[in-house]
């Protein structure tokens, strides 16, 4: 399709394609642009948890130091945040101010998505109204005395290139926006982590205390497992 087949389309529909065509530009910046911050901040606080699973304990200069590496990041607030309240807030205190960063951060997060949920949900609607257009458009010819009916089925075939466009957009926008949705929802749970990790880590509760704690609770669970094992056998 070249550019003059394309301006035929669109006038044909009321310029509605114009509308689509910039609708998906819309929808490309927002995912790439989206995609580009999740991808690193992801990455920034996995590597801020590994640092802090390393270790036992933590002081205001360890948390500083490693917020400097994560510049511009959500997991650098959240570390700044612990740095300035360590050792001068009860884990109540903590836990809390923590929380208000970790919300804070949010609508930072999922920015733009709903733009591109706007996409998604508008873009049908506009390729059907482009279509309705069309059909006018094209039913149009019959009152022309002279033109031929077969004139009209070519018209609706150019119309319905409206709805097909729209279609397209929606279903492009909505795979990027699940996926952009899954990534916000592991980062905020990564962020969540986070928190956690530091709460117990200025509190005093060593890593291989928590990790004593988990295998105390799946050694019942086990226990029980494998006596229902032995009484079925």
């Amino acid at each position: 399709m070249n550019i003059t087949q394309f301006t035929h389309l669109a006038s044909d529909s009321g310029g509605v394609l114009y509308v689509i065509v910039f609708m998906l530009f819309v929808a490309l910046t927002v995912i790439i642009e989206r995609l580009s911050f999740l991808h690193r901040a992801t990455g920034s606080t996995r590597m801020a948890l590994k640092q802090i699973d390393a270790v036992d304990t933590l002081d205001a200069s360890k948390l500083v130091t490693c917020a400097a590496k994560f510049s511009g990041q959500p997991a650098e607030r959240v570390l700044t945040a612990a740095a300035h309240l360590a050792g001068r807030a009860s884990r109540e205190d903590l836990d809390s101010s923590l929380e208000e960063t970790v919300m804070r951060e949010a609508p930072r997060v999922d920015r733009f998505l709903w733009v591109l949920d706007t996409v998604v949900t508008l873009a049908p609607l506009l390729g059907l109204f482009g279509t309705i257009v069309g059909m006018f458009n094209a039913f149009q010819v019959l009152s022309n005395p002279g033109n031929a009916p077969t004139q009209v089925t070519g018209g609706v075939a150019e119309a319905l290139v409206a709805t097909a466009s729209g279609l397209f957009v929606a279903m492009f926008g909505l795979v990027f926006f699940n996926a952009l949705q899954n990534r916000v929802r592991t980062l905020m749970h990564q962020l969540e982590t986070l928190k956690a990790a530091l709460v117990n880590r200025l509190a005093g509760v060593p890593r291989e205390a928590l990790k004593d704690v988990r295998e105390m609770r799946e050694a019942p669970a086990a226990g029980i497992a494998g006596l229902a094992v032995q009484r079925g056998g």
